[in-house]
């Protein structure tokens, strides 16, 4: 599934789903869009068949949850091996998140969550094992998220 193939009552779907999933029901998005909530419930299973919904996330805080050491691991893998090594990063206990970024070094962010800097260290070595080489850490103090502003507020709004 291509961008082409999403239309305007996807990306309503889409921007709804990504500003509060869980509480957006079909029938809030039918009633915005004038369709059926079957066809917003078809329209979402066929997005999540073709993987262009991929889950569904609690966004946790954290601090609050009595863990304060949220922290950024940025990482560099050989250009070959960086696909293969950010998955098996996210194996490793206290890892959240894992992301490639197409460049050269500094390619591999891993968001990892330490109960203190021991855990820290230790998340540190076993990324070191697998290969990717530890360039920064940083602390993390908050994360603040928005739908793709493409899929369009007023499309979401009708």
């Amino acid at each position: 599934m291509t961008s082409q193939d999403l239309d305007a009552l996807d990306g309503r779907i889409l921007y709804a789903l990504q500003h509060d999933a869980r509480h957006t029901s079909s029938n809030d998005v039918a009633s915005s869009s004038d369709v059926s909530a079957s066809t917003v419930r078809n329209r979402i299973q066929r997005l999540e068949s073709n993987d262009v919904i991929r889950g569904y996330h609690a966004d946790v805080d954290y601090e609050k949850a009595g863990y304060q050491l949220f922290t950024l691991i940025v990482c560099t893998a050989p250009i070959p091996e960086r696909e293969e090594l950010a998955a098996a990063a996210a194996d490793v206990p206290g890892v959240v998140e894992v992301q490639e970024v197409m460049k050269g070094e500094a390619n591999v962010l891993v968001r990892v969550i330490g109960a203190d800097s021991d855990d820290l260290t230790r998340i540190g070595e076993d990324l070191d094992e697998l290969g990717l080489r530890v360039s920064d850490e940083d602390l993390i103090r908050n994360t603040y998220r928005r739908p793709f502003s493409q899929f369009g507020e007023s499309s979401a709004d009708g």
